[in-house]
């Protein structure tokens, strides 16, 4: 991942990406290894709170895993930690 040129590649090949989901990818890569809640992802991503029922995060989760991890079914880098949120590891 290339900050400065908004690049991401993946075994050699460059990868597409909104620019919320480089922006959410780069918000994992800079916590990487830490528990983020999809309140502070809401927060630091799309600058507002949370809705108690939103999926907004949920969903561009789903779509970096669709394009970035070898098997999205099991992924391996962004991973959902039952009640807490996401982790993003390497």
């Amino acid at each position: 991942m290339d900050f400065r040129s908004a690049e991401v590649e993946r075994a050699g090949r460059a990868v597409e990406l909104s620019a919320k989901e480089f922006a959410l990818l780069r918000c994992f890569v800079e916590h990487r290894g830490v528990v983020l809640s999809r309140d502070q992802l809401l927060n630091q991503v799309w600058g507002y709170d949370a809705m108690p029922l939103t999926r907004t995060v949920d969903v561009h989760v789903a779509g970096l895993r669709q394009k970035l991890e070898p098997d999205p079914h099991h992924p391996r880098f962004l991973l959902t930690v039952h009640g807490m949120g996401y982790k993003f590891v390497v």
